[in-house]
């Protein structure tokens, strides 16, 4: 599963970002610190700088380029929640539990606007997201869901919108309602990214690029992780690899599927076309099983994603697998250019559920199934609270139990992708 690049794939982040990418050195000499993190993504990053703003001394290995997986290829949609939706969680933990856990999403969302003005980076911060159904028959999920945000969640925000109204959120003939949250928004991943691996290394802290950790092992003296070049010994080891922990961690990697996806940016449109997509520029994802989702960007592009595949692999011409899909929502887009078109993987747990968790000074963040800009965030608040003295967020997520995926490493994706074939099916009728 790993791959290890000295480059970002050309999607349209990594095309379009501000100035060249540099290229951070990798490890080559022992080192000795307090927190180890292996994996630069959000995750990863996140827990650093937290760690740092304590007083910690912290070092971060990437075996690739930062954020170089979902972190910098992701939809940039930074939506409330976790892919599972409420109701597992509420079952796992009980009302009050899911609430604590939930005003911890609502920390992260104010975080995520507050975090890039306190240091001094953009991420292209655009407020607003609307949850949308294709289907009437999930219309009332919707509806019940804007109770529930009223009631349970302390979201009073949150808002229904349907008929002609709708017209006025997004230029579709598609979609029958749809949930609008102001605390949600959009960005830039790989901006977000790398604004904070500045911030983190303007902390003291030490970041390596293409620095395959091999293994490591538990000792006396702490965790020491082994590198092709150098040894680091740490006090506490996080892992935050996610999709690429592979068999760095055989026991975590058996709660995760890698599941491939995949996504699109148009040609820049005339302004007043895109106005006319996206009137509010609210990012949308739908409530179909495997959902579309889209959003604007700063330069009147479309991103458009909405296609997945269970058994790991990204179709060989993206755009075209992904313009039916684009235009189905959009006709007037028919024949629109495709700038760009990529893919990669998310880590996928079987209930949905976030795996965050430890076992003595090891940690670990994964599971996010898609849906990480937030919960990464949130999950990295709930690990840094406990290496910091304060367990009482990550002992909620242990709370969620995630199991192994059954079949082992041949068969849990063949099983996985014949369960989903069947809701897609369902969702097509």
């Amino acid at each position: 599963m790993f791959k290890q690049s000295a480059q970002h794939l050309p999607t349209y982040y990594a095309s379009t970002f501000p100035g060249p990418i540099g290229l951070r050195p990798a490890l080559d000499e022992p080192l000795d610190t307090e927190v180890l993190i292996i994996g630069g993504g959000f995750s990863g990053l996140h827990c650093a700088l937290q760690l740092l703003q304590a007083g910690k001394r912290v070092v971060v290995l990437e075996a690739s380029r930062l954020a170089w997986a979902a972190s910098g290829r992701n939809g940039g949609q930074a939506l409330l929640g976790w892919s599972c939706d409420m109701p597992p969680l509420e079952a796992a933990l009980g009302l009050s539990g899911a609430q604590r856990l939930w005003r911890s999403m609502q920390w992260a969302a104010d975080e995520m606007r507050e975090l890039p003005q306190r240091h001094g980076f953009d991420i292209d911060y655009r407020q607003g997201s609307l949850y949308s159904a294709v289907q009437a028959r999930r219309v009332p999920q919707l509806q019940a869901a804007e109770r529930e945000a009223h009631e349970k969640w302390a979201s009073p925000g949150v808002r229904f919108i349907a008929g002609e109204e709708l017209r006025g959120w997004i230029g579709s003939g598609r979609y029958q309602a749809a949930l609008y949250d102001p605390q949600g928004a959009h960005i830039n991943p790989l901006k977000l990214a790398h604004g904070l691996a500045a911030a983190i290394e303007q902390l003291g802290g030490q970041i390596f690029e293409q620095t395959h950790v091999r293994d490591y092992r538990q000792t006396a003296e702490g965790y020491r992780a082994r590198t092709d070049k150098a040894e680091v010994r740490a006090d506490v080891l996080v892992l935050a690899c996610n999709a690429y922990i592979d068999k760095l961690d055989p026991g975590l990697s058996r709660r995760i599927l890698p599941v491939g996806s995949y996504q699109v940016a148009t040609a820049p449109l005339a302004a007043e076309l895109a106005h006319s997509l996206l009137p509010k520029n609210s990012c949308v994802i739908d409530n179909q099983f495997v959902p579309d989702y889209f959003r604007l960007t700063p330069d009147n592009r479309l991103l458009f994603g909405g296609g997945c595949t269970y058994l790991g692999g990204i179709p060989k011409d993206v755009a075209k697998a992904t313009r039916p899909y684009l235009e189905r929502v959009f006709p007037q887009l028919i024949g629109v250019g495709l700038d760009y078109a990529w893919g990669g993987h998310i880590d996928c747990t079987m209930k949905r559920t976030p795996d965050i968790g430890c076992e003595g000074q090891r940690y670990w963040l994964q599971g996010f199934s898609g849906h990480g800009v937030l919960p990464t965030l949130a999950g990295a608040r709930a690990v840094t609270d406990a290496i910091l003295g304060n367990a009482d967020l990550l002992r909620l997520y242990q709370g969620l139990h995630n199991p192994a995926f059954p079949g082992g490493s041949t068969l849990a994706a063949p099983i996985e992708a014949l369960g989903k074939a069947w809701y897609r099916l369902r969702d097509s009728l």
